[in-house]
């Protein structure tokens, strides 16, 4: 079913806030718990979540030096989650500790090692902005690209990547390597600060195998009639 591979940001600053969201949306499986909300609550809303056998995107972006991110990855691992997320620019000897580090953190802790995915370029991050400010002389699809290659090469489960490239990632990474994709808008939503977007429908037959909603469905009038529209829209395509 394609709502079981919608993930819902829950973008709020608060434990209180979390739970009254996640009860709004009980049909919601899968949420995505981010810098905001586990810097505010840190991982109680990770246990409320469990508690209520929901799927968890921990999505901290980890950027460091290796024996840090390495670090970070084996505590993150310790949580029982079932995505986490580590930049791609951080290199390939910190994407290598990574990925052992989430095997050790898990087989410590006793639970299933999550899926390590890799950002490949940030969804607000437009073509202009990567060639005049981050001075990077590759297009972006390129560039993209080439994360996600270096990470698949360095042994991670997926990469996280615009619905506008996921149909390139597709084809040169293979079937078995996830690619998550926020910046996802309805046709009737607003595409806020989302640069490179398509439709939930267009991103899944693109080749996404996840897809992250979230202010079309958070930020609405009626949280729970657009996730219900976003739902019909996609089982009717």
């Amino acid at each position: 079913m394609n709502d079981e591979k919608i993930i819902v940001p829950l973008d709020v600053s608060d434990l209180e806030s979390a739970i009254a969201l996640v009860d709004k949306l009980p049909q919601v499986t899968f949420w995505k718990v981010g810098l905001e909300l586990f810097t505010s609550t840190g991982p109680a809303i990770l246990d409320v979540l469990k508690s209520r056998q929901k799927r968890i995107f921990l999505d901290l972006k980890f950027h460091d030096i290796p024996n840090t991110v390495a670090g970070a990855c084996r505590a993150a691992a310790g949580y029982g989650v079932d995505l986490l997320t580590i930049h791609a620019t951080c290199g390939k000897d910190c994407l290598k500790a990574a990925v052992e580090a989430v095997q050790v953190g898990a087989e410590k802790a006793g639970t299933k090692p999550p899926k390590l995915i890799a950002i490949t370029v940030l969804t607000s991050i437009s073509a202009r902005d990567l060639a005049f400010d981050l001075k990077i002389p590759l297009e972006l699809p390129e560039f993209a690209l080439e994360m996600a290659l270096l990470a698949k090469n360095a042994g991670l489960n997926g990469a996280v990547c615009s619905p506008q490239e996921v149909a390139q990632l597709r084809n040169t990474c293979g079937e078995n390597f996830l690619l998550v994709c926020p910046g996802v808008r309805p046709s009737w939503a607003d595409k806020g600060d989302q640069k490179r977007s398509l439709t939930p429908s267009q991103a899944f037959q693109a080749g996404a195998d996840f897809l992250v909603i979230g202010r079309p469905i958070t930020a609405a009038a009626d949280p729970v009639l657009a996730w219900d529209k976003i739902c019909e829209e996609l089982n009717l395509g």
